[in-house]
């Protein structure tokens, strides 16, 4: 059985100081994650909230390092994030909208780097942009990954690769694509 480190036994007592040292080390990671997730309506920082909420409330059925706390915090997040696609998808579905809406991404490019990583990453299958962006957007590695999008080591490890490999594909068709 893993023992608990001295800054998650002390955030299962309650101790401030541990939760905030929790949070310095996982808050601005989290929020970038859910940022590249669609969440239907509900915004990442809300997310972001809710998943520290919850993390608080069940605190005390975790075991495991600071370190092990990260993927158990990103698998509380992808969950809420996940209900909250359900719940914009029935409201969709209820709503019968006809056509586009104004927030829908369309096809335009940007010229921002970061709009166009993102633009990337957006064409990539699910599982594929989770663990990339955990890999190499959030430097997480192997185990947490697997542990926060509840998968095996093994699959990480190929839906990275096969997401890089996209990527690197998508981005040498772009550039041959535009006009010299």
């Amino acid at each position: 059985m893993t023992t608990d480190d001295e800054v998650v036994a002390a955030a299962k007592k309650g101790d401030s100081d541990a939760w905030r040292e929790l949070y310095r080390a996982h808050a601005s990671r989290l929020l970038l994650w859910l940022r590249t997730r669609q969440s239907g309506e509900e915004s990442p920082e809300d997310i972001a909230s809710s998943t520290w909420l919850v993390a608080a409330e069940k605190i005390a059925g975790f075991h495991g390092t600071s370190d092990d706390f990260a993927g158990w915090l990103f698998g509380i997040a992808r969950n809420l994030a996940a209900n909250a696609r359900r719940r914009a998808a029935r409201r969709d579905h209820i709503a019968l909208t006809d056509g586009p809406s104004a927030s829908d991404p369309g096809p335009e490019a940007t010229s921002s780097d970061a709009d166009w990583a993102r633009r990337l990453l957006s064409t990539l299958p699910e599982r594929e942009r989770d663990v990339v962006t955990c890999r190499e957007v959030l430097d997480m590695d192997v185990a947490t990954t697997a542990t926060a999008l509840d998968i095996s080591a093994v699959a990480v490890r190929v839906a990275h690769h096969r997401g890089l490999r996209r990527l690197r594909n998508r981005a040498v068709d772009e550039e041959t694509a535009e006009p010299a």
